[in-house]
């Protein structure tokens, strides 16, 4: 129950960062035509997110989990409202600190930190659950959205959902969070011995070093084709429905992905999980670049939906297997800070390439580039994790 209703409430909670996704031709019309500069918005939520998570993390511990949550329900309303004003600026503000910073932020890794508390055994299928959220949110919200833009405009569209958001979020708070069990390595001199521990023979802030320098750059990758998908169809002359449908598709077989993707990391593990997705993701993101049919995109879609859809939770997994609990409530938002940086910033970069360019091929083929770094570095992991291993079997046997 505690899993099933943090993914509502991450999944209300995510739907505000996509109607800039779903909106964004019609609001850079609004704004003089650059695309780059609505995206910004979007770029900036996704960075303020990640960011207020350093703060939010440790808030949740000290507050408790319910009082972040009802924090950030009650500014993603604000934000919102900010956001509809209609000037540049506003939308900045609004999306960058208030949805951002003080809104989203208040749910995402603090809600990732209490849920991981709450499980032992099958914490990746858990985490894959929750994951899900902003996945759910992508699958149920842009032929919404699309249909309340084209008849309400995105201002009212911004102001309405502001309104839903709090409405729901903060009933669910009050009625189903309460304080996380203690885990049996959250402190105490065991917890320091843990600590101290070298991971794979390294020491274990060069892995983490390494780990969410990797979930920074599939998530420029990532975010990509999820926040310009829509504008791509509309180039391409097909509608915006279209490529509403085709987003909803693309997120909803991640959120039915990440359920598969959970058992597996319960039994191989977040590291080899991230590797296997890694490699799917840019597989598929290769396809975005060399496809422009209609059907095909939906082929491309469906394909990166499955692939991409195991990162985040296989990271979140990674670190509660290889470094002690008791430091979850800074590792965990410094994960989610550096994913939410490389989604923030393929986010204005896709929008920036297409202004440069004018088509979107570049913009993919450099999402290409960001993941095959992601790969060499989860390959490094995996390599000197085998490595270790083998060394230290020799040794004991």
């Amino acid at each position: 129950m505690i899993a099933t209703v943090s993914l509502v409430m991450l999944a209300v909670a995510f739907g505000a960062l996509w109607i800039v996704a779903v909106g964004l031709k019609t609001m850079a019309a609004d704004f003089g035509g650059a695309r780059s500069e609505p995206a910004l918005a979007s770029s900036l939520a996704w960075f303020g997110s990640s960011l207020g998570g350093l703060m939010m993390g440790p808030l949740a511990g000290r507050y408790g989990i319910r009082t972040t949550v009802i924090f950030g329900a009650v500014s993603i309303g604000i934000g919102l409202w900010i956001s509809s004003f209609g000037e540049i600026w506003q939308l900045y503000l609004g999306h960058g600190l208030f949805v951002g910073v003080l809104g989203t932020a208040g749910l995402n890794a603090p809600l990732y930190v209490y849920v991981s508390h709450w499980f032992d055994r099958r914490r990746g299928s858990s985490l894959a659950l929750l994951s899900s959220g902003l996945y759910l949110a992508g699958t149920v919200w842009p032929p919404i959205f699309e249909r309340a833009i084209a008849t309400f405009g995105w201002k009212a569209t911004m102001v309405a959902y502001g309104i839903f958001a709090v409405v729901v979020i903060v009933p669910l708070a009050l009625i189903f969070l309460k304080p996380a069990p203690e885990t049996a390595t959250a402190g105490g001199a065991a917890g320091a011995t843990v600590t101290a521990q070298p991971v794979f023979g390294w020491p274990p802030n060069v892995v983490f070093a390494l780990l969410v320098a990797a979930s920074f750059l599939c998530c420029v990758t990532m975010s990509m084709p999820q926040n310009h998908l829509v504008a791509l169809c509309t180039d391409l002359g097909y509608s915006a429905q279209s490529g509403a449908a085709m987003l909803s598709l693309l997120l909803g077989l991640g959120v039915a992905g990440r359920q598969i993707w959970g058992a597996i990391s319960d039994r191989i593990g977040g590291l080899s999980t991230l590797l296997i997705s890694s490699l799917l993701q840019g597989l598929a993101m290769v396809g975005f670049v060399v496809t422009q049919d209609e059907w095909g995109l939906y082929g491309v879609a469906a394909a990166f939906g499955v692939g991409f859809s195991a990162l985040i939770p296989a990271y979140v997994l990674a670190v509660r297997e290889y470094f002690p609990a008791r430091e979850a409530s800074w590792r965990v938002p410094v994960v989610l800070l550096l994913s939410g940086s490389g989604m923030a910033t393929g986010t204005w970069l896709a929008g920036w390439l297409y202004d440069y360019f004018g088509y979107y091929a570049p913009a993919f083929a450099a999402g290409v580039a960001f993941n095959l770094a992601n790969f060499i570095l989860i390959a490094t992991l995996v390599l000197r994790r085998r490595y270790h291993d083998g060394m230290t079997a020799r040794a004991t046997a």
